[in-house]
């Protein structure tokens, strides 16, 4: 079935003091397009969960964002770094104030500074705790988003079949036009030649007049061009019940029905075939963007 390269999903977790909130967001691309962001005493997991998100998702850009909140009245919980701090506290010293001027250094405020106040290293029972709440977290916001990307592509596909069928519609229309054009054709053209070989009292051989006719029809011709419309309509059909990424065939086969269309355009000599073929078109541009949203 269609997926949508948009969709939403979240999950949420606490344990042994810990608080985990993860939120993994996808919008259209061309291609996968993964971006994770971890705390740095978890970037040890990075490769398992591209891994987990690749087996996932197809397309789309992906953003995965882990927040984790560590209660501060764990015992281990952060280390502070004396170096960094002895280093802030170096440079602030040698900083000139102006006369009169004095300053205070408030420890708190030192602890906010960039590697100041640090994780404490995990040992090899914490890591594998953390690698199994981050896996069940990633396998949970995965399951939200394709929930989300499957209604997406619900509505998706209903969008695209209303379109198709509204292509087939006009291009009926287009069918049961051609034939009239070549009779038309024939009519004004058999009355041209008889007004002119009036004026000049000449006779024009009947058989010569049929193969202008016949020539005419052949240049303007469309049913095959017709015939492959309506065969790459039922393949677009076909594609959209399939269990996979689609977006890319959907797009080429899109493309095919420009050209078939531009082809009617330039053989046909009829206002109202001309007509059909804009409106035929603009579905077809229609399709196109909603695939841009089909993974």
């Amino acid at each position: 079935m269609i997926q949508s390269m948009t969709g939403y999903g979240s999950a949420e977790h606490a344990e042994d003091g810990v608080s985990y909130a993860l939120e993994v967001r996808s919008v259209n691309h061309r291609y996968l397009k993964l971006h994770v962001k971890l705390p740095d005493s978890l970037q040890f997991i990075e490769p398992e969960i591209e891994k987990r998100v690749r087996g996932r998702i197809a397309r789309g850009s992906v953003l995965y964002a882990l927040r984790v909140r560590l209660e501060e009245d764990q015992p281990g919980v952060r280390s502070l770094n004396l170096a960094a701090l002895e280093a802030y506290v170096t440079r602030l010293g040698e900083v000139r104030l102006p006369e009169g001027v004095r300053a205070t250094i408030d420890l708190a405020t030192m602890a906010t500074l960039p590697g100041v106040c640090e994780p404490a290293e995990l040992d090899d029972a914490q890591r594998a705790a953390r690698r199994r709440i981050v896996s069940d977290l990633t396998d949970r916001a995965l399951d939200a988003l394709t929930d989300m990307r499957g209604c997406e592509g619900a509505a998706l596909r209903a969008d695209l079949a209303g379109v198709c069928e509204s292509v087939r519609r006009e291009l009926a229309t287009i069918g049961e036009r051609s034939p009239v054009v070549i009779q038309e054709y024939h009519e004004r053209l058999r009355q041209r030649v008889a007004t002119l070989t009036s004026a000049a009292k000449l006779e024009l051989d009947a058989e010569a007049l049929m193969r202008e006719v016949a020539l005419f029809a052949d240049r303007s011709d469309i049913s095959e061009e017709i015939t492959r419309i309506a065969s790459h309509l039922a393949q677009f059909e076909e594609i959209c019940s399939r269990d996979e990424p689609i977006g890319r065939t959907l797009d080429f086969l899109a493309q095919e029905l420009l050209r078939e269309a531009n082809t009617i355009a330039s053989k046909s000599n009829d206002a109202a075939i001309a007509r059909g073929v804009v409106e035929v078109k603009s579905l077809i541009d229609r399709l196109k963007e909603q695939i841009q949203n089909v993974e």
